[in-house]
């Protein structure tokens, strides 16, 4: 008999709670409709931007992956705000709180973990902006040199004159110096000779000066420089410099070529001797002897 009265007792109660609980939700209802609306608001927002981004924002980065990566991130940071303002409307700060201590424990662990691949996708991103760097610039590092092919979240890729492909990482190309061929339209270049010793040096600076700015041009505030650098053991060296259009070390090449035969051609016009050393090699009279 008591043992039916206690159960008949936690029914009750349990009527009750249960009871509680739905007065609670008609209560939470509003509130719970108002996340809903705030999550959906959220949603449509985080599309929007995203859009907005892909076809304004970025597009200036040239690689498609990383253009749907950032779209993404900014995705998905616009709805956890959403998440977070619902939950603050529902009243669950204690869970807010429990979740934003477990994602600050989750994104520490995360970075330990792979702190190598963040800093290389981080590297990425950063160089996605560089206005100083792009695909096709032909670069120079401290270990390679080439057209950049990829600049992706891990690496840079660039392709050698030989069309080899180096991959560089990113977080160590980002803290590396490097020399951008591609950011000015116009470089200048040396070209090193030499002339014998009883050649009229006036004469070879003013003819090298004078081939040199016949067949480059030289833009406003751009001459053509000659200097004699030293006395050498068998000739007098020389320098000149001057201005090309280059954005490619190809054209460097086809520069200092055309001028190397341009001075040869003149020089042999001239009369203008081109040294090469000269060694004496002597022959010792005394004959070897040969032991018995």
């Amino acid at each position: 008999m008591d043992a039916r009265f206690s159960i008949q007792d936690t029914l009750n109660k349990l009527w009750d709670k249960m009871a509680e609980w739905m007065t609670e939700i008609i209560l939470k209802l509003p509130n719970f409709i108002m996340a809903i609306v705030i999550m959906v608001f959220f949603y449509f927002l985080a599309r929007t931007l995203k859009r907005i981004l892909q076809q304004f924002l970025l597009r200036r980065i040239a690689q498609k992956s990383i253009q749907d990566i950032s779209g993404k991130i900014a995705f998905i940071i616009v709805i956890f705000i959403g998440f977070f303002i619902s939950l603050s409307v529902l009243g669950l700060n204690k869970l807010l709180t429990s979740v934003l201590a477990g994602a600050g424990v989750l994104g520490l662990a995360i970075g330990l973990a792979l702190q190598g691949t963040l800093s290389n996708t981080f590297g990425g991103l950063v160089l996605s902006f560089m206005p100083k760097i792009r695909i096709n610039d032909y670069i120079e590092t401290n270990e390679a040199k080439g057209f950049v092919a990829e600049i992706s979240l891990r690496n840079v890729v660039l392709r050698q004159t030989d069309n080899n492909y180096v991959i560089i990482p990113n977080s160590k190309f980002v803290e590396n110096s490097f020399t951008n061929y591609s950011i000015s339209k116009r470089s200048r270049i040396a070209v090193k000779c030499s002339v014998s010793y009883d050649s009229n040096l006036q004469q070879v600076e003013d003819l090298v000066t004078r081939i040199i700015a016949e067949n480059f041009e030289q833009n406003e505030g751009e001459t053509v420089e000659f200097f004699f650098t030293e006395f050498d053991d068998f000739a007098i060296n020389f320098m000149t410099r001057f201005w090309i259009d280059m954005i490619k070390i190809k054209q460097e090449h086809d520069a200092r070529h055309k001028a190397i035969k341009l001075i040869k051609t003149h020089f042999d016009k001239e009369g203008i001797t081109i040294p090469f050393p000269i060694h004496t090699i002597e022959f010792s009279k005394n004959k070897p002897t040969r032991e018995e």
